[in-house]
């Protein structure tokens, strides 16, 4: 794994050029191409592909690519170039797939709450538009529910690291006996305890009010699915590399 695939290459140079981007144009990059709740009106539909070679900071961007050069190069060598750029692509829209709609399902929610208090439509957009509401209505439905409403709907969604979950259980898949070193605690562990043992964290932090940052659990919840079924699928039927030639 010492060698970088070509797609793998470009991916992570393709990364660093809009990393780089985003220290110099700062909120404009975030503005124009981090994924969007849909009905908020940042929202334009080159996001839900753009948003996953926007990286929050230097941590975060570090962290996925050294996976995506670790796990992805082996998967690429392995598939061939097309055959890997689609199913990384494919992780990465089910990863914004699913975290939309648990916004999109949080977002309903306090959206009832508010019509059932009395609100029209428009009142709630601008609502989520503004944040301003009645002091009453605050009151009556509480500030941490109608919070996490307005959290949903102005969230932003950034990083690679929906796609890079899909690649990982492709890679436990295909190589689960592969011993991983973990960094903390430092101690040898199968790809195929890994990989599941990060998905149930991610499942543990995204049911919980438990979370060590603003991070979408749910986007790594589903790039593993997505990743899951497409490894799933190609291995009933048979899917090979000639099929991409």
């Amino acid at each position: 794994m010492g060698r970088v695939s070509e797609i793998v290459k470009h991916l992570i140079i393709i990364n660093v050029i809009f990393f780089i981007a985003s220290l110099v144009f700062g909120e404009l990059m975030y503005d124009l191409f981090a994924m969007h709740y849909p009905k908020n009106s940042d929202f334009i539909l080159w996001q839900p592909i753009t948003h996953m070679f926007m990286h929050g900071d230097i941590t975060h961007i570090l962290f996925n690519m050294f996976g995506l050069w670790m796990f992805g190069t082996p998967l690429e060598q392995m598939w061939g170039k097309q055959k890997f750029i689609f199913f990384y692509l494919s992780a990465g829209f089910g990863a914004v797939l699913i975290q939309t709609i648990v916004y999109h399902y949080d977002v309903m929610s306090v959206t009832q709450i508010l019509i059932d208090n009395g609100l029209t439509n428009t009142d709630v957009n601008t609502f989520y538009e503004t944040g301003r509401l009645n002091t009453g209505i605050i009151q009556s439905v509480g500030e941490e529910r109608l919070y996490s409403g307005i959290q949903s709907f102005k969230a932003v969604m950034v990083g690679a690291s929906g796609a890079l979950y899909g690649i990982l259980v492709g890679f436990a898949m295909l190589f689960p006996n592969v011993q991983l070193m973990l960094l903390f605690p430092p101690i040898p562990i199968k790809a195929k305890y890994l990989v599941p043992l990060l998905i149930l964290f991610d499942l543990f932090f995204g049911f919980t009010s438990y979370s060590v940052g603003p991070i979408a659990h749910f986007a790594h919840i589903g790039g593993a699915i997505t990743g899951f079924v497409m490894m799933w699928y190609w291995k009933k039927n048979q899917f090979n590399n000639r099929r991409w030639n």
